[in-house]
């Protein structure tokens, strides 16, 4: 449920305008993802062929598409980063991204990578691991779902699918869930990941 995130994303964008910063929904995605990563971080690893290899930082690598394909360019110590400074650098790499103007150390390495499909309207999907990441999230779309609110009453709000796939050498299931039920607590509850 986004809802408290797309309010908090209106406010913010509204007190920015000045400023001429305006946040994405995909900015608040990768802070959450940063910042899960930090409190699961067992599943912060990559496979090297015959171990793992654990990260302190959380380098996230977001799916941009050029043409011909698809690469990942990497936010490094995102959980360090505020919103906007992550929202100004993701669209740096994605627009040298598109021009093809990325440095090779803007496109590998990194942990854990996103795809997000939502603006293209798709609701949910599954997304292929990047190796040798050891998970990916896939995000659809934000749409208004009915649902039962806490007090027992129809109401609507909106529902963004998340689908978490995992390399099991790395993040087994169990780890898994734990690192996606983070990630949820982060996009439902957006306010922890600001402090």
């Amino acid at each position: 449920n986004i809802d408290a995130l797309l309010s908090m994303r209106a406010r913010i964008n509204n007190d920015l305008a000045e400023r001429n910063v305006k946040l994405s929904v995909n900015d608040f995605i990768i802070k959450a993802c940063a910042m899960a990563l930090q409190n699961v971080k067992a599943a912060n690893v990559v496979w090297a062929g015959d171990r793992l290899l654990q990260f302190e930082a959380s380098d996230i690598a977001v799916a941009v598409a050029i043409d011909g394909g698809l690469i990942t360019p990497i936010l490094r110590d995102a959980e360090q980063k505020s919103l906007s400074t992550l929202s100004g650098e993701m669209k740096d790499l994605a627009v040298r991204a598109r021009d093809k103007n990325l440095m090779p150390q803007e496109y590998q390495g990194g942990s854990f990578s996103i795809s997000n499909l939502g603006m293209h309207g798709i609701d949910n999907f599954d997304a292929v691991i990047n190796p040798p990441h050891a998970a990916i999230l896939a995000v659809g779309a934000g749409k208004k779902k009915p649902v039962i609110k806490e007090d027992g009453e129809i109401g609507s709000s909106t529902i963004m699918s998340v689908t978490l796939s995992v390399d099991h050498r790395a993040v087994d299931g169990a780890l898994g869930a734990l690192l996606l039920n983070d990630i949820v607590k982060n996009l439902e509850n957006p306010l922890v990941i600001m402090v």
